[in-house]
């Protein structure tokens, strides 16, 4: 072997022995890579253990505690550390709790955690040192929209698209002054924007507003736009499209939802009395026992009474013009003499009285005879001020464009 052959045999030689122990030497002083730790409710999921259970009938914030091992005193020195800042004086049966114990071989509580809603909880450290805090997710806010065309009901309607069924409430609270939710007809079509707050950027966690509807009943359109008409006291109210104030000076109905069993007819025969006219002078709401009973305007209770024929029934004038009769109820709410405003409950649906089912009789006074209050011109509340039309119409264009650009679901615009 030449000179020059082993010269590079040497070199190479050293070269890898230098490449090689440098690696060695690296591995060495690499520091190992840490798993990465895992906490819930700020505990090392590594360290602790923790149980998830749900409140029974009967439970209560110490019995649980006690159950676990925890002393009263010991319980109520950590509540009285903790009274500002975690409520656990009521506990919502069915509602989820979290027990977090110490990972040793004795179970120590550590904490207690309430969950009573999806949107935060309630935390109570017991043992170290006691504290204790509640939790509230960040809540956003989506605009949505919903619309279709009555088939069966505007409940079943938006129970079909999966929507929120509290804007069946809304819708019918907004309207309830201008239609009959009662009586829609098949072919009735409605489009609603509305506001829904979310919790984890996916849980909904109710409607919060209705920024603006639009519902044809019996071929008339009928818009509506929240707006604040008073901002000093801060009074939101619904207009039209032509600044009209939807809210009436009555309620069309004086429950919620129902159904109307039976309407205000003067030549009614029924076959009890013997095929007999009978006449009828109120409107019957067929609704289940309990359902509560709202007074349809503003007024002051003039009878809260029992007869034999009406039952228990309360009767409210509005005016020197204007009263109202609410009939066979469960109970009564109201005393004689006190003032109630529309929507106040006057009492409950029951059968008191003359009657064969759960209902409420709706009579209507005007001018001190009984008359048809769906046949009457009623009053409407008080107008917009006129000095705010301009700066309304200028303020709806762009929510109303958004209304009109909402395609009906079957595909066909309106």
């Amino acid at each position: 072997m030449n000179k020059k052959i082993k010269y590079y045999c040497f070199f190479g030689l050293v070269y890898f022995f230098i490449v090689f122990l440098s690696s060695c030497a690296s591995e060495i002083n690499e520091p190992a890579k840490e798993e990465s730790i895992k906490y819930r409710y700020g505990y090392d999921e590594s360290k602790y253990l923790f149980e998830e259970r749900k409140v029974r009938s009967g439970d209560t914030f110490g019995d649980i505690l006690e159950g676990q091992g925890v002393d009263y005193p010991e319980i109520y020195q950590a509540l009285q550390k903790t009274k500002n800042d975690v409520d656990f004086r009521k506990l919502q049966i069915g509602k989820p709790y979290t027990l977090i114990y110490l990972n040793d071989s004795i179970k120590k509580l550590k904490a207690f955690v309430y969950h009573p809603t999806i949107e935060g909880y309630s935390f109570i450290q017991l043992r170290d040192s006691v504290f204790g805090n509640t939790f509230k997710k960040t809540r956003t806010y989506k605009d949505l929209s919903a619309s279709g065309i009555i088939d069966n009901s505007l409940y079943l309607t938006l129970e079909e698209q999966n929507k929120d069924p509290l804007l069946t409430y809304y819708l019918s609270d907004i309207y309830a002054w201008t239609i009959d939710f009662f009586r829609l007809d098949k072919g009735d079509k409605f489009k609603v924007i509305y506001t829904e707050a979310y919790v984890d950027d996916t849980i909904p966690v109710g409607i919060t507003k209705i920024k603006a509807a639009y519902f044809v009943h019996r071929g008339i359109e009928r818009y509506a736009f929240e707006y604040e008409t008073d901002s000093i006291k801060g009074i939101v109210e619904y207009l039209d499209q032509d600044a009209k104030n939807l809210r009436r000076a009555f309620l069309q109905s004086p429950i919620k939802f129902g159904r109307i069993s039976s309407r205000y007819n003067l030549r009614r025969r029924i076959a009890y009395y013997g095929n007999r006219v009978r006449p009828h002078k109120g409107t019957d709401f067929a609704a289940p026992s309990g359902t509560p009973i709202l007074s349809t305007a503003n007024g002051t209770i003039i009878e809260s009474s029992y007869t034999r024929a009406n039952g228990r029934y309360v009767k409210v004038k509005h005016n020197n013009t204007y009263s109202t009769q609410y009939l066979h109820m469960r109970k009564s709410n109201v005393k004689v003499g006190q003032f109630v405003e529309q929507g106040d409950v006057l009492g409950f649906v029951g059968m008191t009285g003359n009657t064969s089912g759960p209902h409420v009789c709706y009579r209507f006074w005007k001018n001190g005879v009984q008359v048809d209050p769906f046949k009457q011109k009623l009053p409407e509340a008080k107008p917009i001020n006129e000095s705010l039309k301009n700066k309304y119409f200028s303020d709806i264009v762009l929510i109303k464009s958004q209304l009109d650009s909402v395609i009906i679901k079957n595909n066909t615009s309106i």
